[in-house]
């Protein structure tokens, strides 16, 4: 006889998996998953930067690096700076490092018509593309943010081996002799460099010279040297790692346009250490969708506050909510304590995979 139906409470209903609309937290998972500069730990999301509780900018105080004034110490009554004949008590300085924070938002529609004409959902492509469309939105933001950085408060940090005009060569493009000296512009805490951020016409020509083997004509002594030969390697998909750090690869890295027309265009390369560029975030990603019935049209509404900061860094203009250009403009942005103190450096190089001209 068979045994009676029993009821397993281990089941999956229905009502236990569509309870609301999802897609703001998957965007949000997906944007982390894609983000190599998530994922390289280049970038860090931070806590300690988020602005719930309101405001426009973010202000996070802090204690500048001691730099004590050494005092000689006698046995006469007069010793010491203050010649009173004892230690005189230092103070230790101050600053705020300050991020203002952006507001962005974007919205997308799709009417009934255009759905019957393609045939398809257009707003199911839309939604498929969202993570990667933001993940470019807010790497283009934060390449701004590095110009405006480097061609002012960090300018000290930055190595130009660049050629404006055409012609470039080897003592032009990335290598590891140059990575060295773009490393000891900050002494001997250059060694705490882990990442390399490059735009993929830099960094395939990394994968190029990786690739690049030798082999000979003839095993004899004296037999020719060929590049290129052999073969081992050619199976490598990706860069990696190269003089000991991390590489990034992003087409929004900001390229450089130098003086005239025929001049070759350079690029920049940022050498960074993990968590030295923090994410803050005063709402999360919010999508909401609707349903417009008089013009039977489906509506997408994005919009995402958050503020990206370099540590050691401030935001000096009275106004926020800055627009690409302003994040990217030199005089508004200034340092809180000695530059060599923050692991960020740029790098501008050529690539002959890239020698394209005004």
């Amino acid at each position: 006889m068979a045994a009676p139906f029993q009821n397993y409470s281990g089941g999956v209903l229905l009502a236990d998996i569509v309870k609301r609309n999802n897609l703001s937290r998957y965007v949000s998972e997906a944007i982390k998953e894609r983000s190599l500069f998530l994922k390289s730990g280049a970038v860090a999301r931070s806590a300690f930067l988020d602005a719930k509780e309101g405001g426009t900018r973010i202000q996070v105080p802090e204690f500048n690096p001691v730099s004590p004034t050494e005092e000689v110490m006698t046995g006469a009554a007069n010793w010491g700076t203050s010649t009173a004949g004892y230690l005189t008590p230092q103070k230790i300085t101050t600053d705020t490092q300050i991020a203002s924070i952006c507001h962005r938002g974007f919205a997308y529609a799709v009417d009934d018509i255009a759905t019957l004409a393609a045939g398809e959902d257009p707003m199911l492509h839309i939604r498929n593309q969202l993570a990667d469309a933001i993940n470019k939105l807010n790497s283009q933001r934060l390449f701004y943010q590095l110009h405006g950085l480097f061609g002012g408060a960090l300018s000290g940090n930055k190595l130009d081996i660049g050629k404006a005009g055409t012609g470039a060569d080897a003592d032009n493009f990335l290598t590891a002799s140059t990575v060295a000296r773009a490393r000891n512009l900050l002494g001997e805490r250059g060694d705490e460099l882990d990442t390399l951020i490059v735009h993929p016409s830099v960094g395939f020509y990394l994968y190029q010279t990786g690739l690049l083997t030798f082999s000979t004509s003839a095993l004899t002594s004296g037999g020719a040297v060929t590049w290129g030969g052999g073969g081992a390697g050619v199976d490598a998909k990706s860069i990696g790692t190269f003089a000991g750090m991390n590489v990034v690869m992003d087409s929004q890295v900001n390229a450089v346009q130098p003086g005239s027309s025929g001049h070759q265009i350079e690029f920049y390369c940022y050498l960074t250490k993990g968590g030295t560029i923090l994410e803050g975030v005063q709402q999360d990603l919010r999508i909401e969708a609707d349903r417009n019935i008089l013009s039977k049209q489906d509506v997408l509404s994005v919009d995402y506050h958050t503020a990206y900061h370099v540590m050691g860094t401030k935001w000096v203009d009275a106004g926020d909510n800055p627009t690409n250009s302003n994040l990217g403009a030199h005089a508004k942005w200034g340092a809180t304590y000695d530059i060599d103190l923050i692991p960020l450096v740029q790098l501008t190089v050529n690539s002959p995979l890239d020698t394209s001209t005004l």
